[in-house]
């Protein structure tokens, strides 16, 4: 893949910029889901333990007509597997669902600071990178005090952080604070969450008609040219073809600036990282 198409991560890896999410895609549909996606032409497929559906993407990467050393492949942790010793036998778990060798990323998928595991579950994930386990390491929905305790007590600081990220939403303070670190955000819900109202904005309509483009094309468009990793999610067959293709054209600094203006305070639509405290 072009590097072009890729960012660099601060471990020295490097991430392409856009992947393939499978939130609440059923395990039994995975195969066929993910299998089609990476014949289209991704080569980032992003999965969780608490997605359920591990062996499923598992069986379409190992199926695939792609070397392993060409896909980029993520799995979280679920909240519940916190803990040092805990998270070896969590990662064990997630490698043998998947049938790999080891992964590319593997993330902590939510702080839970009411429970006060995430501490000692990210001094695991340093030591499994060091054990060749996992290439890199990171996060998803921390701020930046939960990263300030982490770097503190152990110097590493994550790859990624993984948040909820959309025009609606752009959390411009944590991407600030994600760049001084040197750190890539990574956008999940990149096209607006449920209902897909964004897609329905008439800024976003208007650009699309005007370039000849889809609505999601242009949103993702757009979160590229932010230097964000976008990791859009569908089962639509043509949609996982369509999403894909946003490489041919740019959007004007006046486009950037006509989506930029849809930020706003309350277009949050899953839950912030200080309200999640669930171990699921």
């Amino acid at each position: 893949m072009p590097l072009s198409q890729t960012i660099a991560l601060n471990d020295g890896h490097h991430i392409p910029r856009l992947g393939f999410g499978v939130w609440r895609l059923p395990d039994e549909d995975a195969p066929g889901v993910v299998g089609a996606a990476i014949r289209a032409g991704y080569r980032h497929i992003d999965t969780a333990q608490g997605y359920d559906n591990e062996e499923g993407v598992g069986r379409a990467v190992r199926e695939a007509e792609v070397p392993r050393g060409e896909l980029f492949i993520t799995s979280k942790e679920r909240t519940r597997d916190q803990g040092y010793d805990s998270t070896f036998r969590s990662l064990e778990g997630s490698l043998k669902r998947l049938g790999l060798d080891y992964l590319d990323l593997f993330l902590i998928h939510w702080p839970v600071p009411e429970h006060d595991r995430y501490a000692e579950t990210w001094r695991a994930l340093v030591e499994l990178r060091a054990q060749g386990r996992v290439r890199s390491i990171g996060v998803s929905n921390f701020l930046p005090s939960h990263f300030d305790r982490l770097i503190g007590e152990t110097g590493v600081v994550p790859a990624v952080n993984q948040v909820e990220l959309h025009p609606r939403y752009q959390q411009r303070d944590i991407r600030d604070w994600h760049a001084a670190h040197s750190i890539v955000t990574e956008s999940y819900s990149p096209l607006g969450g449920e209902g897909a109202a964004l897609l329905r904005e008439p800024v976003v309509t208007d650009i699309a008609t005007r370039l000849s483009k889809t609505p999601a094309q242009v949103v993702i468009r757009w979160h590229l040219q932010q230097d964000l990793v976008v990791l859009p999610k569908t089962a639509n067959p043509t949609r996982v073809t369509e999403n894909l293709d946003v490489w041919s054209f740019t959007l004007s600094t006046e486009d950037i600036a006509r989506i930029d203006a849809l930020d706003r305070p309350d277009g949050k639509t899953l839950p912030r990282p200080e309200e999640m405290n669930t171990l699921f």
